[in-house]
């Protein structure tokens, strides 16, 4: 007796789109190493972790350096941008008295 195989095909595609939701939903990491060596000897090492994910699964993984780094933050410390403010206003009186007292130094013909 002889049995019958069948190829079955995939009836069902996904877009591109259906991909990245579901990368975006489950996440993925990629993982690898780079070695550079001249006679045995290794010179430089590197070594590369990319994960992608949407925010919120990334969040569950308790990943949320993004929320606490000041670079990546809208909330700029805004204690900074006032000194940085005065510091200028002070720069640019002391610098308008300096250009007075020279004016003052240079005789008028």
């Amino acid at each position: 007796m002889q049995t019958q195989r069948t190829i079955t095909h995939a009836t069902e595609s996904s877009t591109l789109a259906d991909v990245l939701e579901r990368i975006l939903d489950k996440g993925i990491v990629i993982a690898g190493d780079i070695k550079i060596k001249l006679v045995d000897i290794e010179l430089l090492t590197i070594q590369i972790r990319l994960l992608i994910a949407s925010v919120e699964k990334a969040k569950e993984m308790g990943m949320d350096w993004w929320v606490t780094n000041p670079e990546l933050s809208s909330k700029k410390d805004t204690n900074e941008v006032e000194s940085l403010k005065k510091r200028v206003e002070e720069l640019e009186i002391l610098n308008s008295e300096r250009v007075i007292k020279s004016k003052e130094k240079i005789p008028l013909i």
